[in-house]
């Protein structure tokens, strides 16, 4: 069964932008007349999503104004965060919106142009319980390391000494249901404490791809996104 739909993590603050972004949530940073979000929002319209839960909190009415209830065909649903509650808590939050068995889970913030069919095809494949997409990289130390044998996922490591390897580019594909299988708070980072806490206990894949990736959380990446994007991704 195809997966149709998908959870954007769009609440962020974007402390290291709000000098550019003038009180913007990160996903409306501008690039080339139009918000990052949109760009998102037109690669996932390309693989046949028929609905997204955008996960917001700061100042949502500005993506709720602009996108509205859909957006290049695809139909929107907003889980608005009364309180900050990381990514691990904010993704709990967006799943009981989630109305089929398998959901994408991606960043707001971050453009990585992985074909989602081989994703999701890569995932019954391995019988998975989580596929993240990597990507391997050059200048990794704000990333961090996703550790592996073969395909499998083994852990996670902080990349001080390491100048290349692979990061996880912030694309997952998994079934509602799996974080309900934890005890965990109410607010907590899906990253360090879900995924860390649980990598010996689920099958976690990863698969590598080497397709544009470019993250606009720091004003020197955001600045090459306004160059990049509306050249690559008319």
């Amino acid at each position: 069964m195809h997966c149709d739909e998908a959870i954007i993590l769009a609440g962020g603050l974007g402390t290291r932008l709000q000098p550019v972004l003038k009180d913007r949530p990160k996903p409306m940073a501008p690039i080339g007349g139009q918000p990052f979000l949109a760009y998102l929002l037109r690669y996932l319209s390309a693989f046949n999503i028929r609905h997204i839960v955008l996960s917001v909190g700061f100042r949502h009415s500005l993506i709720k104004s602009h996108f509205g209830n859909a957006h290049y065909g695809i139909d929107l649903t907003y889980a608005i965060e009364d309180e900050p509650l990381g990514t691990g808590g904010a993704i709990r939050y967006a799943l009981n919106y989630i109305q089929g068995d398998l959901v994408f889970i991606l960043n707001g913030d971050t453009f990585f142009n992985v074909n989602l069919k081989d994703l999701e095809t890569f995932y019954y494949r391995h019988d998975a319980d989580l596929v993240m997409a990597v990507r391997q990289m050059h200048g990794i130390r704000r990333y961090g390391i996703v550790k592996m044998k073969g395909s499998a996922v083994t852990g996670f490591s902080a990349a001080e000494k390491a100048t290349m390897g692979y990061i996880n580019g912030g694309i997952y594909i998994m079934k509602p249901s799996l974080l309900g299988r934890f005890e965990l708070p109410g607010s907590f980072s899906f990253e360090s404490g879900f995924l860390e806490r649980t990598i010996k206990e689920l099958r976690i894949y990863a698969l590598k791809c080497s397709d544009y990736f470019i993250d606009i959380g720091i004003p020197e990446d955001y600045e090459k996104a306004r160059r990049e994007l509306p050249y690559l991704f008319p």
